[in-house]
């Protein structure tokens, strides 16, 4: 059995809002990184079953960077979806607390990092979404 990993985070915002700037790539290239000296500079989205996220990550001095691809497997609009990259999943949910959406991320950790440093990197993303979403 694989590990999982959760995290989540309260957003000061509506479910609609923060399902659409959470999936449209004109918000992901805003929130889509873990530390101020990333960024994300180009975000696809194809929000289908079977369908592709892209997201290209990289330090902003162009040191290194990566291509984060994932396909659909599962998706409830508005609600949830799972995808798949690289032999590992990862389902985001959406629940909707009237004025305020608590997202919830379980993940599965790749095996080459600490899956403590995996935590908190995924967190730090999570974390710039809510500032991003509930700032704009």
């Amino acid at each position: 059995m694989k590990i999982k990993v959760k995290i989540s985070a309260i957003i000061n915002a509506d479910t609609k809002k923060v399902w659409d700037y959470y999936t449209n790539p004109e918000h992901i290239v805003n929130w889509n990184f873990a530390d101020p000296s990333w960024h994300c500079p180009t975000a696809s989205n194809n929000m289908k079953i079977g369908g592709e996220y892209k997201a290209r990550m990289e330090a902003k001095d162009g040191s290194f960077g990566f291509d984060f691809e994932a396909i659909y497997t599962k998706l409830v609009v508005g609600k949830e979806f799972t995808y798949e990259f690289g032999g590992r999943t990862a389902n985001v949910n959406f629940n909707n607390l009237n004025n305020q959406t608590e997202i919830t991320v379980v993940f599965e950790p790749e095996e080459e990092n600490p899956v403590e440093m995996q935590k908190e990197g995924w967190k730090a993303i999570l974390n710039n979404f809510k500032l991003y979403t509930e700032n704009n």
